[in-house]
């Protein structure tokens, strides 16, 4: 049996520490929800931050909290072309070796030393979910992204993200949005007996 499971779009944006938000928007402040997101306790928040890299500089990037234990951006592909840096595909959060880039706004600015992403497409998932759908944490499946604009096409190394903390949902960045003709949501099928043993 196959099982659907919403695409959701993930477009540029950043995660920062305490620390890193009253460098930026000075001492004491602390992020502002404006808009939840599905994963729970997740926003996007109304600040915004200005990137620079070597070949270019994008300003007010979404700021997603709550703040977390290290600070990390999220891009595309095509960004990081634009910008004049590495594209580096990684997991959320695992970011040794990757590169960085300068985050600044009119109070202050960061140098991130490393943190610079282009984000592996996942799935977020509980365990109630995994149980159901028969796949495990780190797990790798495909996807199939159909009635699209005619533009429908399989995902292949999905990977799969375990957690009571989330609810279940596929993440992609904008490239691959754009390749599928997907604006904001979508819906895909998670294939059976494909998954890595």
């Amino acid at each position: 049996m196959n099982y659907e499971v919403t695409v959701e779009v993930s477009a540029r944006h950043v995660h920062l520490t305490k620390e890193q938000v009253e460098i930026l928007f000075g001492a004491g402040h602390e992020l502002t929800p404006d808009k939840w997101l599905s994963q729970p306790g997740q926003f996007l928040a109304k600040e915004r931050v200005n990137l620079i890299g070597p070949k270019k500089e994008i300003r007010r990037v979404a700021v997603l909290g709550p703040v977390r234990s290290a600070g990390q951006v999220e891009l595309s592909l095509t960004d990081c072309y634009a910008f004049g840096i590495p594209g580096v595909l990684r997991e959320s959060g695992h970011v040794e070796g990757t590169p960085g880039m300068k985050l600044y706004t009119d109070l202050g600015e960061v140098e991130l030393d490393c943190g610079v992403i282009v984000a592996q497409r996942h799935i977020h998932m509980t365990p109630q979910d995994a149980e159901r759908l028969q796949v495990r944490d780190r797990q790798t499946v495909r996807v199939k992204l159909t009635d699209h604009l005619g533009r429908n096409l399989i995902f292949e190394d999905v990977l799969i993200r375990v957690s009571d903390q989330f609810s279940l949902a596929m993440h992609i960045d904008t490239d691959e949005a754009n390749a599928a003709f997907i604006s904001g949501t979508g819906r895909g099928v998670i294939l059976t007996g494909t998954a890595e043993e």
